[in-house]
């Protein structure tokens, strides 16, 4: 059996990978920073699926809590196949008007703990030559949008070029880049969700399933969902100076800054 480590696991797409993995047959290293919830969680998927889940607490936003999960992702004797790279949250306001401390701890979560936790997985695979690093990115990554799309777009260029460099070696490295999907992420970055329109949200469970298909295929940027693909082809011809005031006003309206 391979076994699969997810980082912020307990709640939306994190969850969701965790629930399908298990369904999978593969046995979970369960990462957050909520103790209770993860030990609830890894009973629940143990009991359903009959796999092993191990629950580690940790704070992406702090070098213990990634040297922790580092330290678990380098470790040969009980290797791990799968990394998710799932963590992340949004902040509420725009540019100048967050904390810089609020800015920097996103940093810390979406690039640094992305960069060290990536490295620790595929330093270990590539000497097995085998194994996957799926980086959960966002749509928010291609257009010009505060912070939270930049830090974003980090995740898929260094994944993106991360993937290339390790091409021939057996790791499989990946940027996931979903819309809007329902979990608890705009709740938590006390961000409304009334506005949003219907068709822009995605189901967690067929996104999950639609990335671990593009990874199987080798792909290195997944957006899965046809609406999204469209949407992202028409920013690519979209001229800069208007997309930047388009994404700048639905930013405001629908999404973290």
């Amino acid at each position: 059996m391979t076994t699969a480590l997810i980082t912020g696991s307990t709640a939306g797409i994190g969850a969701a990978f965790a629930r399908r993995l298990a369904a999978d047959g593969h046995n979970l290293v369960l990462v957050a920073r909520d103790t209770e919830r993860l030990g609830q969680q890894a009973t629940e998927l143990h009991d359903r699926h009959g796999i092993e889940a191990t629950v580690l607490t940790a704070d992406l936003a702090t070098d213990e809590g990634i040297e922790a999960v580092a330290a678990r992702l380098s470790d040969r004797k009980n290797p791990v196949d799968l990394l998710i790279n799932n963590a992340g949250f949004g902040n509420k306001g725009r540019y100048l008007d967050v904390p810089m401390a609020d800015e920097l701890r996103m940093l810390k979560v979406h690039c640094e703990a992305v960069l060290r936790l990536t490295s620790a997985a595929a330093e270990a695979m590539r000497e097995r030559g085998r194994g996957g690093v799926v980086n959960v990115a966002s749509v928010a990554a291609f257009v010009p949008r505060g912070t939270y799309g930049a830090s974003k777009a980090w995740v898929v260029q260094f994944t993106q070029g991360a993937a290339k460099d390790l091409a021939g070696s057996g790791v499989r490295l990946m940027a996931l880049a979903p819309g809007f999907v329902r979990t608890e992420f705009h709740e938590r970055a006390g961000m409304g969700t009334d506005n949003i329109p219907g068709w822009m949200w995605l189901d967690a469970d067929k996104l999950v399933a639609a990335a671990l298909q593009d990874l199987a295929r080798g792909k290195s940027l997944s957006i899965p969902d046809p609406r999204y693909k469209v949407l992202m082809g028409l920013v690519k011809v979209t001229p800069r100076a208007l997309l930047g005031g388009v994404t700048s006003k639905t930013g405001r309206k629908y999404g973290p800054q």
